[in-house]
């Protein structure tokens, strides 16, 4: 797998996002959260010394040859029945150290970095028996696993984290399910059809001084949220949200109108880092936006790049 192409633009709106996002955390510090957007699902979170993963999905794939390729991007196409192999020059180069990895679910746009990013870093992992059973396959040893189902509430030396039962996106004008799951250890390599999803998982992650709740689909389970109030919401904003009842009134109203949103899960994951997001902003991003500021005026949506940090006091 050839290494990240085109990243230097992705790390000249790093530097911007940087001074745009300072308006909101002026004068941060060291014990401030840091957000930074992996792509996809994809998150670091960092909470002074302590850093936790979510969905890390770097490799990102040239997958098919659909409308989502963009013509100037040269890498070797990839197909579903392909072994997936992950960049891992490009994963140096962004992860150095990880303490957790939290796993929404199994597909491979969620899990088929962490593998190699357990291995690299020690990080304990959580999630389905189906994730930990394909992290078993790459010889993940099951004192990194944490194998959850949703509904746990563990407390860790440095954060705690409740697992929140999920459903996955309405794929496929709706018609998607999926009830597979791996009860054994599958066979290693996996092709990148073999990531099955396996369930879906929400985590609400406590730091020191802020509430994450992240999503790694665009979908919820409405009853299962209600009561958590974070403040910091990892919005999962794609085009199969639309195919929901109200799905921005629901998902506001049952968290509690949080303070900050942050989208995720809306970029087109088949382009490589630095190639430009810019459809995605307009067609999911702004109407998103303009949404919130209608449903809630005092809640703030931030907007995220591509390996952008944003920080919170």
């Amino acid at each position: 797998m050839k290494s990240i192409q085109r990243i230097l633009p992705g790390i000249r709106s790093t530097f911007l996002l940087i001074t745009l996002t300072s308006l909101f955390a002026l004068n941060a510090q060291s014990d401030a959260l840091k957000l930074t957007y992996l792509g996809t699902a994809g998150w670091k979170i960092v909470d002074g010394d302590f850093t936790v993963l979510v969905d890390p999905y770097i490799s990102r794939i040239k997958l098919g040859t659909g409308p989502g390729i963009h013509p100037e991007d040269t890498r070797a196409t990839v197909a579903r029945t392909d072994y997936f192999v992950s960049d891992t020059v490009g994963i140096d180069s962004l992860i150095t150290r990880a303490d957790f990895i939290l796993v929404h679910h199994a597909h491979f746009d969620h899990l088929s970095d962490v593998p190699y990013i357990a291995r690299k870093t020690g990080a304990k992992v959580i999630g389905t028996e189906t994730t930990c059973n394909i992290l078993r396959a790459y010889g993940i040893p099951d004192e990194q696993l944490y194998p959850v189902r949703g509904g746990e509430d563990y407390q860790f030396e440095n954060f705690s984290v409740r697992v929140i039962p999920s459903i996955h996106s309405a794929l496929n004008d709706k018609h998607y399910l999926d009830s597979r799951t791996y009860s054994e250890v599958p066979q290693a390599p996996l092709r990148v059809s073999e990531f099955i999803e396996g369930g879906s998982l929400m985590f609400l992650a406590r730091f020191k001084k802020h509430t994450v709740l992240t999503m790694g689909s665009m979908n919820f389970v409405e009853r299962e949220l209600e009561g958590v109030a974070p403040d910091i919401l990892l919005a999962g904003v794609n085009q199969s949200q639309l195919g929901l009842y109200n799905y921005n009134e629901r998902l506001l109203r049952v968290t509690e109108n949080p303070k900050v949103i942050i989208p995720t899960h809306w970029d087109n994951f088949r382009l490589p880092y630095g190639f430009s997001q810019q459809a995605s902003v307009d067609l999911k991003l702004l109407p998103f936006k303009a949404d919130v500021a209608r449903l809630s005026p005092k809640t703030q949506v931030i907007i995220p790049e591509h390996l952008g940090t944003i920080t919170i006091e």
